[in-house]
């Protein structure tokens, strides 16, 4: 064997198994990349939550989410706003940077028009009802009132601007009649309006909040104020879906002192934890974990395990919600730390394409080489065959013989740099045999004339 044989040999396996592998390595590749359009980003240490006032009941509940939050090493950055409404627009807003909020009930467009698919489905979703916000309506007149018509004529103050508060206000006192045209409107509410009350600057005003936020506590104990008990609850909830009445019992804030002294009817809303959809899985359960924890226990206006629900109050339900209700948290959260949970789903579904691409790629990578090797050895008979055929046609042509020698040279040199798997060693030797065959028929020839 020439010198560099063995150079050529040592290449044209190296070439072979090149050809071999880079399809592999590209379906494999290929199949990488397309998982990776479906797993979610890595998780974030950092989620923000659009609250309401800093003094309110929002964010006194964004409070002890913030450490459930913590305990699992991710934080929490609570951002007070106006309100429900602000939070709203805040979600709505791609450069807020607000991944999720406290929207009360009756904002969502699906409250408005159910039948029709409203732009913010594809935006935002909601992960669950919370709990009970009552339309207080606290007055300070001697006479009981029953109905909103009656407030016609009084100083009324329905909430600071952007707040939920003054949108369903204005919309209840509009149903009954009571608008700026007839009675002082104040865009006024909290602990604001109950200043006001304290200072006789005010006559009534609309508060929606929970039974257990600080100033509805306060007015509740107020001895000079009265609460509106709805003669006409059932009536206005036809008209406001998103409304619904519900009974505060007599004494049920105060047992001692018998607050309120008889049983109350109200309207509630919802207040719902609404997420922008681009939120990852994980934080959604993790806030989903936060809101049990925080609601769970019973509370004046609900009972145990009502709340948080899966009910999507105005806007539709994040698949994440669906799934928590259904079947809890994810197998992996229940036993691990979640940091470590979500880290391993991750991890998972990247396994894909290891199992059902890598696999059988490798399986089949020896049989592509083998049959790519055989396939050389078949086509080089072939040309042999027609050489060995030639011999006899070409006779003592100079000028044909030589361009046949050449091309047998060729062969010879292709056959050298031809090396495959120890089981078809035996093949390519018979091939390096045969080509030294016909090259001795050639040899052994009549020279040309």
């Amino acid at each position: 064997m020439k010198p560099n044989l063995i150079q050529r040999a040592r290449s044209g396996v190296k070439r072979n198994l090149w050809i071999t592998i880079a399809p592999g390595v590209g379906r494999i590749g290929l199949a990488f990349f397309a998982t990776s359009r479906f797993i979610k980003p890595a998780l974030p240490d950092l989620i923000t939550l659009s609250t309401g006032a800093a003094a309110g009941a929002y964010h006194g509940f964004a409070q002890r989410y913030a450490k459930v939050f913590e305990r699992e090493g991710v934080t929490l950055v609570l951002n007070p706003s106006k309100g429900s409404v602000d939070n709203l627009a805040r979600l709505k807003d791609d450069a807020a940077g607000i991944d999720s909020g406290f929207v009360q009930g009756g904002l969502g467009l699906l409250s408005l028009n159910p039948k029709l698919p409203p732009p913010d489905e594809t935006t935002m979703y909601s992960l669950a009802t919370l709990f009970h916000e009552p339309v207080w309506v606290f007055y300070r007149i001697a006479k009981t009132f029953d109905g909103f018509g009656q407030l016609k004529g009084l100083r009324v103050a329905v909430g600071a601007p952007g707040s939920g508060t003054r949108k369903v206000a204005l919309e209840l006192l509009t149903a009954a009649g009571v608008d700026a045209s007839n009675t002082s409107i104040s865009d006024h509410g909290g602990k604001v309006a109950s200043e006001l009350f304290d200072h006789g600057r005010l006559d009534a005003g609309f508060l929606i909040a929970a039974p257990n936020a600080p100033v509805v506590q306060e007015l509740l104990t107020n001895r000079n104020l009265k609460l509106i008990s709805l003669a006409q609850a059932e009536g206005y909830t036809r008209h406001f879906p998103s409304l619904t009445p519900v009974a505060l019992a007599a004494g049920v804030a105060d047992l001692k002192n018998n607050i309120p002294a008889q049983d109350v009817t109200l309207l509630a809303n919802t207040a719902n934890l609404v997420i922008w959809r681009d939120l990852h899985p994980a934080l959604a359960y993790l806030l989903l974990e936060a809101a049990v924890k925080v609601y769970g226990t019973p509370e004046l206006l609900h009972r145990p395990g009502e709340f948080p629900g899966a009910k999507a109050a105005g806007f539709p339900l994040a698949p994440e919600a669906r799934r928590y209700f259904q079947t809890g948290r994810p197998f992996l959260q229940r036993y691990l730390p979640f940091w470590l949970a979500n880290f391993i789903e991750r991890m998972l579904v990247l396994l894909i394409p290891l199992v059902a691409v890598v696999c059988p790629v490798v399986k089949l990578l020896p049989e592509w080489f083998f049959w790519r090797v055989k396939n050389k050895i078949y086509k080089w008979y072939g040309e042999l065959n027609f050489l060995g055929r030639d011999l006899g046609v070409i006779g003592r042509d100079a000028v044909a013989r030589a361009k046949c020698l050449a091309r047998l040279d060729e062969i010879e040199a292709s056959a050298s740099d031809l090396s495959g798997p120890l089981a078809l060693s035996d093949r390519v030797y018979t091939l390096r045999g045969h080509i030294e065959y016909v090259r001795q028929r050639w040899s052994n020839a009549p020279p040309a004339a």
